[in-house]
């Protein structure tokens, strides 16, 4: 097996770096044979693929044929509603994502010499960073980096991880990850677990509640898993308020709907809630005995490819959390303080 897609498949004993040097030696028909494949595992579907590229379906169809002819192995089953992956497709598939970003970071920065930042770039956001800064961030996109294209992908902390993991997205905001050698984190903010619920099942009291008497509350949780080590990094405790929660959701606004409608209470920052909080709606108790807490880490994959674009994101969501909490509209520490991101220059 030669050319890039041999240097993929044995690519485990390789770093991406040296990877990507291969593909910038390797002939168009690789690239592009790689940029069909991605199109057809993400569409699993031709002719949705030949839509989505501008080409003929039997260009595409030729050039998976040849791919998997080269690898020796299947990529997808043929299905009358359209192409399922295999096992060796979803191997490659992760590899070549990382493959495909690099060369177009490495093409940006090439074309970019110029001091304008611009480009495609993929971040993952927990709901409660989006709720906080999702609408300056894509303001700031809009006015300061107009040649910027930015997917924004809304998820639980363990979805954002997955997805940083498997190369959908370039940069992933979470909370209480696993550590992850492949991952490079860095701490952002620590932030206050607190007790909300409508008054009628949390009481009128300002004061802390104790864990003890939280436990024995109706608690509506997130599903077990990474999306509940989100909210608390302690199996002891987290069993103790699974044992006597009526509900578990994986869906943020059915938590919210439950607390409206006084089904239950829920542990949650403070800015989970702020809107609701500030028009009375709820109420929420500091939690004690133990105090809860959770860290906000941001992330990225320690072979992705360092450039303007990647730092200028990076920097320009740091600073608008920074700006967030330094006006109390997030209640949290930084663990980063006077975050800077670079201007575009038209």
């Amino acid at each position: 097996m030669t050319g890039i897609i041999g240097a993929i498949w044995s690519s485990e004993k390789y770093s991406v770096w040296k990877i990507t040097f291969w593909v910038l030696e390797c002939l168009v028909m690789d690239i592009r044979q790689l940029t069909y494949f991605v199109a057809v595992f993400e569409h699993a579907n031709l002719s949705h693929a030949a839509s989505h590229l501008a080409v003929a379906q039997s260009a595409i169809s030729h050039h998976i044929a040849n791919l998997e002819a080269d690898l020796g192995t299947m990529l997808f089953v043929r299905k009358p509603r359209g192409m399922e992956p295999t096992a060796a497709a979803h191997k490659l598939f992760a590899h070549a994502r990382i493959i495909l970003t690099s060369l177009r970071n490495a093409e940006q920065d090439m074309l970019g010499e110029s001091e304008e930042i611009a480009g495609e770039f993929a971040v993952a956001l927990p709901y409660t960073v989006m709720k906080g800064i999702g609408v300056p961030l894509m303001q700031t996109i809009l006015t300061d980096y107009p040649n910027v294209r930015l997917s924004i992908v809304e998820g639980l902390s363990g979805s954002n991880h997955a997805n940083l993991v498997s190369a959908e997205v370039d940069l992933a905001l979470f909370y209480n990850p696993h550590k992850d050698h492949n991952i490079t984190m860095e701490s952002v903010l620590e932030e206050e677990i607190l007790c909300v619920g409508q008054r009628s099942v949390i009481s009128d009291s300002d004061a802390p509640i104790t864990f003890e008497n939280l436990a024995r509350l109706p608690v509506l949780l997130l599903r077990h898993g990474a999306s509940s080590r989100a909210l608390i990094d302690r199996p002891g405790l987290l069993a103790r308020l699974e044992a006597n929660a009526p509900f578990q959701l994986n869906s943020i606004s059915g938590i919210t709907s439950g607390l409206l409608a006084g089904l239950g209470c829920t542990i949650a920052p403070q800015v989970f809630v702020r809107e609701q909080l500030q028009a009375g709606l709820l109420h929420s108790r500091l939690v004690v005995q133990p105090k809860l807490s959770r860290l906000l880490y941001l992330g990225y994959r320690r072979d992705y490819p360092s450039n303007r674009l990647f730092e200028a994101i990076k920097s320009l969501i740091l600073k608008l959390i920074e700006q967030e909490v330094r006006v109390h509209a997030w209640q949290a520490t930084l663990c980063h303080h006077s975050f800077d991101h670079p201007k575009s220059h038209p």
